[in-house]
């Protein structure tokens, strides 16, 4: 059974001595559609769609169907390659991951949405990248990847995933949320750090709004990706160094929700507020119409 509260999950792991992952397992597994092994088996396919959609838009240019994006994941790892990036491994390899992705989306090709379509490229970048850097097993790839399916279902049970609804905030501040608890535990940290991870990931982006440019899952949403992918590091960083956030992870969920309710309509995905109607952001709508 999914219990409603973080602190909840947290004292209930805590006395288990589970881990996230294997609770996302469990609560999955419980639903009785499939068995752990159909369940770990789907989420391997999941990983690797992950893996080539964080991989194809760095080897050569990829346009969007609109024509307004394309190239950047390619222009930056070619960029990266040459020992430019000021970085560092990981979180430049993050970037280009997550910019992959996202012109993968733009494009129409496959991804996965984790949460969300828009959100696709945080995840997959923070934990591939990690996992790359660190030489982590497939095994602890997949883990990582039900660790950040627990805290979006919790994020999905007390407050919302979607854009139109809670603004940018939910989509890649949730996707941010996510990836930031998978590296902890990845990389050993236990739920409570993985929380403390997540709320710090989540409280950083809180009130983005949700504006794309012509109403398309393109501007300013690709770049938003990498910066989450950014962002989820640093929070999982924070975090396995024993940094904890103040305000706790439900609180920092329920005030995302109070947040993206008290959003006008044109700052969650209607194109009607922000980079939306800049001139430029005009423009490119006339251009595409």
């Amino acid at each position: 059974m999914m219990l409603a509260k973080a602190e909840e999950w947290i004292l209930y792991l805590e006395k288990e001595k589970k881990t996230l992952w294997q609770y996302a397992l469990e609560c999955e597994a419980e639903s009785g559609k499939r068995d752990r092994d159909e369940i770990r088996a789907q989420m391997e396919q999941a990983l690797a769609v992950m893996e080539r959609s964080s991989q194809t838009a760095r080897k050569e240019p990829v346009r969007s169907v609109s024509g307004l994006t394309g190239g950047n994941a390619w222009k930056y790892e070619n960029y990266r390659q040459c020992g430019n990036s000021i970085l560092g491994e990981i979180p430049s390899l993050a970037a280009a991951m997550a910019l992959s992705c996202s012109e993968i989306n733009a494009s129409m090709q496959c991804i996965v949405a984790c949460p969300t379509a828009g959100s696709c490229g945080i995840v997959p970048a923070a934990v591939l990248a990690c996992g790359k850097a660190r030489e982590l097993s497939r095994e602890i790839l997949i883990n990582g990847l039900f660790t950040a399916s627990a805290v979006g279902m919790l994020i999905g049970s007390r407050a919302t995933l979607a854009g139109a609804e809670g603004g940018c905030q939910a989509e890649c501040g949730s996707a941010a949320a996510m990836a930031a608890a998978a590296v902890v535990e990845m990389l050993g940290g236990t739920p409570r750090m993985a929380f403390h991870g997540a709320a710090m990931a989540l409280k950083s982006v809180l009130g983005l709004t949700c504006d794309p440019v012509a109403g398309l899952v393109e501007i300013p949403c690709i770049k938003r990706n990498a910066s989450g992918a950014v962002n989820a590091l640093l929070c999982a960083d924070l975090a396995l160094a024993g940094v904890e956030s103040y305000i706790p992870f439900d609180e920092v969920v329920d005030a995302m929700y109070a947040v993206g309710k008290a959003m006008p309509m044109s700052l969650r995905e209607t194109a009607k507020g922000g980079l939306a109607v800049t001139p430029t952001g005009l423009r490119m709508r006339d251009e595409i119409r």
